[in-house]
């Protein structure tokens, strides 16, 4: 071979042996990628969960109140529905709902045009027949001086006291019919019966009244009461002055406390339930009415193993809770649940803890069974030691 061909042919050949060079050591830095594994995989797998001491609860009896279960409302003692008593247009209506109206006040007014024209026409029969009341009693005496001096008749004065009469008889009509008609005139204003707040405006300004129809609804927000239903199967467990715990739908204030004034002596005949009468006690009520509310008579106070409902884990009808073990482990102990306190959002344990075992409060979805755990430190406790040594250097 030429020295020419032989210059030609060698840098081809220097060219593939570097690049088969180079496919051999990426080959390899590719194989060793994929046999290293990670170094902190089997760490992460085995770190310990660290449990601070406000995160675990001891499980111990507590009083646990049972007692039939209430549903009702909250409304006023104090309420007036304001109803039409004559037929008129409505000419006003000066308060709206939630405005607050003194006693006396005058909140609606109907037509009067025609009462007061009945009642002119009645004040005129009035002063009318009393003037005749007073001519017939003037003549009367005459004839009675007449009669005692021979000059008339008995028949003459006994007339003359029967015209009396009769003319009496006209004014007494006349007086009720003014009467009557100042009362209609009355009946065409709406007032306030006591201090309190307008809840329900049912007319406006040019509306027909009707007699009977309501106008306006008036409560006192400082009488309000709890209005509750009760089981009739549970009517023998009810007693005058028993505590009642319940919460109000739309208040934020947490349970309220009532004693039990009234029950009712018969049941309804359709739901079969009994209705009970709640006056709040210690705390103040809520001001407006009609918000639904349900709770519990506390019939008896029982001491049992309660758990809070933040502690348990659901899954599906199954109830669990966390249990940090003696061996530093976690447990998942599946529970038997009793009645439920609706004041204390807690669950009577039947089955599956003891009084002394230490649980989770709030556990994670995270979690896994056997799974090693730590206790922090108190805060106070750890920075005791950093303080030290800062005093010291």
């Amino acid at each position: 071979m030429t020295r020419r061909h032989a210059s030609k042919f060698f840098p081809s050949v220097i060219a593939q042996a570097t690049l088969a060079a180079a496919v051999a050591v990426s080959a390899g830095a590719l194989v060793g990628c994929k046999k290293a594994p990670p170094a902190n995989a089997d760490a992460a797998a085995q770190q310990a969960l660290l449990v601070s001491p406000e995160d675990v609860q001891t499980m111990g009896n507590s009083d646990f109140a049972t007692g039939p279960v209430i549903t009702g409302s909250i409304q006023p003692e104090k309420r007036a529905d304001l109803r039409a008593e004559v037929q008129a247009v409505v000419l006003q209506v000066l308060k709206e709902n939630g405005e607050r109206v003194k006693k006396g006040e005058l909140l609606v007014r109907l037509d009067d045009t025609a009462i007061r024209d009945s009642l002119t026409s009645a004040d005129e029969s009035v002063r009318a027949s009393d003037q005749s009341f007073d001519q017939a009693e003037r003549q009367f005496q005459r004839m009675k001086t007449l009669q005692g001096q021979g000059m008339v008749s008995l028949q003459a004065m006994e007339d003359a006291e029967i015209r009396r009469n009769n003319t009496q008889s006209d004014l007494v009509a006349a007086k009720a019919r003014a009467a009557s008609a100042r009362q209609q005139l009355q009946r065409t204003e709406a007032r306030a019966p006591f201090d309190g707040l307008v809840s329900e405006r049912k007319v406006s300004a040019g509306d027909t009244a009707q007699v009977g129809k309501e106008l306006v609804k008036v409560i006192d927000p400082a009488t309000m009461r709890f209005e509750g239903l009760v089981s009739a199967d549970a009517m023998a467990e009810l007693k005058l002055g028993e505590t009642v715990y319940f919460k109000v739908n739309g208040v934020e204030s947490g349970d309220f406390q009532g004693r039990v004034r009234r029950i009712d002596a018969s049941a309804n005949p359709t739901t079969r339930q009994v209705a009970v009468l709640v006056d709040f006690v210690g705390e103040k009520a809520p001001t407006v009415a009609g918000l639904y509310a349900e709770g519990r008579v506390q019939t008896q106070s029982i001491s049992a193993l309660m758990l809070a409902e933040a502690a348990i884990q659901r899954e599906g009808d199954k109830a669990f809770a966390w249990v940090l073990g003696g061996d530093g482990k976690l447990a998942k102990v599946a529970l038997k649940l009793g009645q439920r306190d609706d004041r204390l959002a807690q669950y009577q344990v039947l089955e599956g803890l003891k009084a002394g075992d230490r649980i989770l409060r709030r556990p994670g979805s995270s979690l896994s069974d056997g799974r090693h755990f730590e206790m922090s430190k108190p805060a106070a406790a750890s920075a005791a030691p950093a303080a030290s040594a800062a005093s010291g250097g």
